[in-house]
């Protein structure tokens, strides 16, 4: 079992415990950066967040059969009180717990059901190359992304919008194009940046986003494929891949590279994506 799969199962057959996003990264046998990274790529959704949709779903589901106690149900969720399980509840599903109750119906809501993942790999990965790069300044047009939210759908466009200013960027150096991921936290939110190398960021206008990479050992994967297969790929190398291999996942910024070969024009040429490793 993958890192995702193994998180999975270990959430459903702990619903109604008290569960950590340390503990859950345990059980996977990953960092908590790696299980949030993975889980993500393989469901779009961040760890926390599918626990406590199953478990508001659970309680919706108790509320339409009549529970009468709601603080219970409240408790049973890992919530602290009435009131904070009420909140939740009405941020996730629209309505309040008293209103399903009442209805007895849960047409209306958009319950999360248990995700099964199917075991095949989704794709063959080509071994990959080790590099140690050097300290990069990108610049270019950037956007904060959730994976909860279909993260990175947006992605494709915020690159027209690149391809179209990046005539604006200063010191630009060389004409390689990055796709920056950074910032990520335990929610699954992530600052995302098309951009290019610059020399200096002294002359960078506010408008563009920017982000330093640190001098950094790379595992390297390559993508033949169309640009729009990319998260097939992405989902093997961090569930697939990373957890077979010895290497521990750096907490550092990894990016996809577009070089001369790639046509942004029809997404074909193939690309490279990578990840930092600890040393």
């Amino acid at each position: 079992m993958n890192p995702a799969q193994k998180a999975l199962w270990y959430v459903e057959s702990h619903l109604a415990d008290s569960l950590t996003l340390d503990e859950i990264a345990s059980v996977g046998g990953v960092s908590r950066f790696h299980m949030v990274r993975a889980l993500a790529e393989a469901t779009g959704m961040s760890v926390m967040r599918y626990v406590r949709a199953r478990r508001l779903t659970k309680a919706a589901r108790s509320l339409a059969k009549g529970a009468p106690d709601i603080l219970t149900l409240a408790l049973e969720a890992d919530y602290g009180s009435h009131e904070a399980f009420t909140r939740a509840f009405r941020d996730h599903f629209g309505v309040t717990p008293e209103q399903v109750r009442a209805a007895t119906c849960l047409d209306k809501l958009k319950l999360q059901e248990p995700i099964m993942m199917d075991s095949t790999p989704t794709t063959d990965l080509q071994p990959p190359r080790f590099e140690t790069a050097r300290a990069l300044l990108v610049a270019g047009v950037g956007e904060r992304y959730n994976f909860c939210d279909n993260g990175g759908a947006n992605i494709p466009n915020q690159w027209q919008l690149f391809h179209q200013r990046a005539g604006d960027i200063p010191d630009r150096v060389g004409n390689v194009a990055y796709g920056v991921c950074c910032n990520g936290d335990d929610s699954g939110n992530f600052d995302y940046i098309a951009g290019v190398e610059v020399s200096d960021f002294s002359d960078l206008p506010r408008e563009f986003a920017r982000v330093r990479i640190p001098a950094q050992r790379y595992v390297v994967f390559t993508h033949r494929e169309h640009v729009s297969t990319i998260r097939r790929t992405v989902s093997a190398i961090w569930n697939q891949w990373l957890p077979q291999s010895a290497l521990k996942v750096a907490d550092a910024p990894s990016f996809e590279r577009y070089d001369e070969k790639f046509d942004p024009a029809t997404g074909n040429g193939g690309l490279e994506i990578w990840v930092p490793v600890q040393e």
